[in-house]
């Protein structure tokens, strides 16, 4: 296929329309497997793309108070049915710049694709850097999805990541984000995922809240169906004067599914504040029954439920 046609059905796997997919003031940059098949550049933003022969080497930046108005799209896909794809990327936000990235990882017909990701990501003082993570996989869910990033936010700096699994099933997702934060830096990270048959889900976030006034929330949503199992480790520490904090972790276990959640928290800091909540058990008996009450089944409404949870923008004490 040439690259066009490849990009074409990328966009079509994630449910966009491969003939009006952007305008010309988007950037976009679409990845299948080793190549690079597309890519479009706006004004602050800058891409070095090297092909090795498992996947991308890449550096990405932002210039210095480059304010890129709408989302960076970027597709990562295997749409064969075996792969491997591995991505190493170094993310740049430069000082007060401002970026979102809205990234799609696709792998529709997954039997064995195995997707990797080391990522080396600096946002400079004042900077906001935003990347959000919506996944589409086969319904099989043999798919082995093996994301590893350290992030430096640096003083006055954001940056909020959100993973979510929007279609098919999980597969194998085992991914480890570890952050420090500087002073005044506000950094907040999330995963949605729907776990079902023999899926398999681990998520590892740590942050480290070095700065005065740095603020933190972890937040992982999961649902479990079927012999699906989830481990959540969040990992908050607080040593800087004022830290804030919070641990969010809710998972809704249905059938033979096991959930295990860790949150740890660690003060070093009398001024510092951290708080945590987990919560794991079956969909809650009041809203099964209102909704039942509705009229609804109860696979039906415990579909809803699930997507309440998997949709819910959490709130923490520190906002």
């Amino acid at each position: 296929m040439t690259k066009k046609d490849v990009v074409a059905e990328l966009l079509q796997s994630i449910g966009m329309d491969p003939a009006h997919p952007f305008g010309d003031d988007v950037a976009r940059i679409e990845i299948h497997e080793n190549r690079v098949v597309g890519l479009k550049l706006v004004k602050g933003l800058h891409v070095d793309a090297d092909e090795t022969d498992t996947g991308i080497n890449a550096v990405i930046s932002v210039d210095d108070g480059a304010h890129l108005e709408k989302p960076v799209h970027i597709c990562f896909g295997v749409l064969p049915e075996n792969g491997l794809q591995h991505i190493a990327l170094d993310i740049r936000v430069k000082q007060d710049a401002r970026a979102s990235f809205l990234a799609h990882c696709t792998f529709p017909n997954a039997i064995n694709v195995q997707h990797t990701m080391d990522a080396v990501i600096a946002v400079e003082p004042g900077a906001r850097y935003a990347y959000f993570e919506r996944h589409v996989h086969g319904p099989g869910g043999g798919v082995n999805v093996v994301p590893r990033a350290k992030v430096i936010v640096h003083e006055g700096a954001e940056f909020t990541t959100e993973f979510e699994l929007i279609k098919g099933r999980a597969g194998r997702i085992d991914f480890e984000y570890d952050t420090v934060c500087h002073a005044r830096s506000v950094v907040e990270m999330t995963a949605r995922i729907n776990g079902r048959g023999d899926d398999t889900i681990v998520i590892h976030e740590k942050a480290l809240l070095s700065g005065e006034d740095a603020r933190a929330a972890l937040i992982s949503h999961i649902a479990l169906r079927d012999d699906a199992s989830a481990e959540i480790y969040n990992d908050l520490v607080a040593t800087g004067d004022r830290a804030r904090g919070h641990v969010d972790c809710k998972e809704i276990v249905l059938g033979r599914a096991v959930a295990r959640a860790v949150p740890t928290v660690e003060v070093r800091n009398p001024s510092a504040h951290i708080t945590h909540e987990a919560a794991i058990g079956s969909v809650d008996s009041r809203q099964l029954q209102t909704l039942l009450s509705r009229g609804l089944t109860e696979d039906e409404a415990t579909d809803l439920i699930i997507e309440g949870l998997l949709s819910k923008k959490a709130r923490w004490a520190g906002d």
